[in-house]
């Protein structure tokens, strides 16, 4: 990613940061800081500026934006809180977990705040730029990838659940619901705030974005079992001993040869395994060339994210999404 990118991303964070801190104070002021716990701490804001960056594309401008890019950060966080409770996690990229900082029921509440918080801003912050169609078309949109994000992380409980690894096709399915879905609306709700973008502008903007999350997490899986600590957060290996049926295991699993898998199978799940045996685990993934496989295929959902925008006249906005999109195959972290 350019220097130039990479400034403007840093502006656009700062920017963004502080509108979304501006809507969660409040009273009691232990729930507003439980809720925007995990904006406070930074962060990528991708899919806030994806949505910033799609509503530019088609003439719209930031602040037509703002409200929509809220709303998905919003509804984002929420899935955070509640993943992490799930899953009884310590951390996330190095600090304590919402439920861990403030206790279970305020985490939880957090959550709440969160996701309707992210309706409230969508529904009054837009009224006097938006069109009421529009506006309503978001709405449902947004709702409607709350709906799939569930539906996702449910399926993923079901994997962790069942004795047997999903296939390819049920993993990428899973996916595209539980964590494309927010970039799928991300794309579309920026093209609706421009209110010049048609209904298949709106659509090659869905695409777009569902197509590089899948890509995302992708990538997001690999780093679950090469990451460095120093730059996720989380150990080397995470992955393999909390038992996460993910898209690389999944891959080793079935292109191991039976004394491989035996040898992957031995840690996998066992959060007290030894370092050795973990270590030999990555080491027999690796030679398996998962990571190679894994970058391929995220790159191939991205040329699919590219051929959704490339009729599109060149412009920053579009360069700036494309670049994003080269990011998240290229990211180690």
């Amino acid at each position: 990613m350019r220097n130039t990118t990479k400034i403007e991303i840093e502006n656009y964070i700062h920017k963004i940061n502080n509108y979304f801190i501006s809507f969660l104070s409040g009273e009691p002021s232990e729930l507003y800081e439980a809720s925007s716990h995990y904006i406070r701490s930074g962060g990528k804001r991708l899919r806030p500026i994806m949505v910033i960056k799609s509503c530019e594309m088609f003439g719209g401008s930031q602040e037509d934006a703002l409200p929509a890019a809220s709303a998905v950060e919003f509804i984002h966080n929420f899935s955070l809180v509640h993943d992490d409770i799930m899953d009884n996690d310590d951390l996330r990229h190095g600090i304590p977990t919402v439920h861990k900082n403030y206790g279970l029921p305020l985490a939880i509440l957090s959550g709440d705040i969160l996701f309707s918080k992210a309706f409230q801003i969508l529904s009054t912050n837009n009224t006097k730029s938006i069109k009421e169609i529009s506006l309503l078309s978001m709405i449902r949109k947004l709702s409607s990838a709350c709906i799939d994000i569930c539906e996702g992380q449910c399926k993923d409980l079901q994997f962790s659940r069942a004795y047997n690894f999903p296939t390819e096709d049920e993993y990428i399915q899973m996916i595209a619901k539980k964590t494309a879905a927010l970039f799928e609306v991300s794309c579309s709700l920026g093209a609706l705030s421009s209110r010049d973008a048609t209904e298949n502008d709106v659509n090659n903007m869905a695409n777009f974005g569902k197509n590089s999350g899948i890509a995302f997490q992708l990538i997001d899986d690999l780093i679950g079992i090469s990451g460095d600590i120093k730059k996720t957060g989380k150990a080397v290996g995470n992955d393999i001993r909390e038992g996460k049926k993910t898209y690389p295991i999944l891959l080793s699993i079935n292109k191991a040869s039976e004394l491989e898998r035996s040898q992957i199978l031995k840690v996998f799940g066992k959060s007290e395994c030894e370092s050795m045996s973990l270590k030999k685990a990555i080491d027999i993934i690796s030679s398996l060339q998962i990571e190679n496989i894994v970058r391929k295929n995220a790159m191939d959902y991205i040329n699919k994210a590219m051929e959704s925008i490339n009729h599109y006249k060149d412009s920053d906005p579009k360069n700036f999404l494309q670049e994003i999109s080269h990011f998240i195959v290229e990211r180690s972290k």
